[in-house]
């Protein structure tokens, strides 16, 4: 049996990610963080595995090594060029059990099912029922997944499938870009869940889990990322921010009222907002409010207590479960959520 390690050491990373014809492949994944997925995964000779999410083309090469000649791999990306260039990459390496394809993951791939593994590289707004439909009795899904219904609070989980049903085994800290219905091209700003965002005069956004309250025009989202711009009282934590823990934290106190912005470059920020106040703390420990007597800002602050309180818990202490949910658009699947 092939081990990761071993995988790694026979697959060159650079002539995936930087190869001198197709370039360098963009918003690509730390190479130990793919190991360590696959390490989950617990690939096996002789399987059938399908990988959500291409890009280029380094993951299916190990996953062709640990399945081995007796095995196959098929491998989904909604962009067209990265799936057609890892398949030129894979053939220049003499890799022949490895499919590429374009197309949306988040329907799987039912041609080529069932599947004993399954591991994706997006993230979908729900684990879908397709995945769990083509995944044999007893196989496992590793798959970052949303824990709170704004962007970038994710977990990665380990999913068993029986008797046709999900359950998670483990979450561990992680998450990878959106999964989105057309290739990304604004790698800055999250796919899913932005309620408004500003151009100009420098970019911004604000996500809110209580946009079903808002009206069509979006004031709610425009007002409240208005208030964290202009005029904002600001304060320090004064301690460094363990981010993947606070934003767990947060995701598992299922406030509806919960609050994800972007409000400056390279620095996301978490919080409360209503109608009428708001309040958040980014990467960097400042926390932004719209005044120093908002309800927002006093919420916050319970929030930050309570979770120096609890120690600042890892993302894999909470107990994760799974919550069916039948969709209009018949996107079907779990929404995985976390509580301590």
């Amino acid at each position: 049996m092939t081990t990761v390690a071993e995988a790694a050491k026979t697959v060159p990373e650079r002539h995936y990610t930087h190869h001198e014809e197709r370039g360098v492949t963009p918003h690509r994944s730390n190479p130990l963080v793919i190991h360590r997925e696959l390490e989950t995964l617990g690939v096996h000779e002789g399987m059938n595995v399908v990988e959500f999410g291409t890009g280029s083309g380094y993951s299916g090469a190990l996953l062709s090594q640990l399945v081995g000649p007796s095995g196959k791999v098929t491998s989904l990306d909604i962009d067209a060029y990265l799936a057609r260039w890892a398949a030129v990459i894979h053939q220049e390496r003499g890799v022949r059990n490895v499919e590429c394809h374009d197309s949306d993951g988040t329907a799987g791939f039912a041609s080529r099912a069932p599947y004993d593994r399954m591991v994706a590289w997006c993230t979908p707004p729900l684990l879908p029922k397709a995945w769990v439909d083509q995944v044999a009795d007893g196989g496992i899904i590793v798959a970052p997944l949303p824990i709170a219904a704004v962007p970038n609070m994710t977990v990665v989980a380990k999913i068993v499938v029986r008797g046709g049903q999900p359950e998670v085994e483990a979450v561990a800290n992680g998450g990878y870009i959106e999964a989105t219905n057309s290739p990304k091209t604004d790698l800055d700003l999250p796919g899913r869940w932005v309620d408004w965002e500003n151009r100009v005069p420098s970019p911004s956004w604000i996500s809110l889990a209580w946009r079903d309250e808002d009206d069509q025009l979006r004031t709610g989202a425009r007002t409240a990322l208005d208030r964290l711009l202009k005029d904002t009282h600001t304060e320090p934590y004064g301690r460094e921010i363990d981010w993947p823990s606070w934003r767990t934290f947060t995701a598992s106190l299922a406030d509806h009222r919960l609050t994800m912005a972007g409000l400056n470059p390279d620095l996301w920020a978490i919080g409360h907002t209503t109608a009428t106040s708001s309040a958040v703390i980014q990467q960097d420990g400042t926390i932004m409010a719209d005044g120093t007597d908002s309800p927002s800002l006093e919420v916050l602050r319970g929030w930050l207590a309570a979770w120096e309180e609890a120690g600042r818990p890892a993302p894999e202490t909470y107990t994760p479960r799974l919550i069916q949910q039948d969709m209009a658009d018949g996107q079907d699947g779990w929404a995985l959520r976390l509580s301590r």
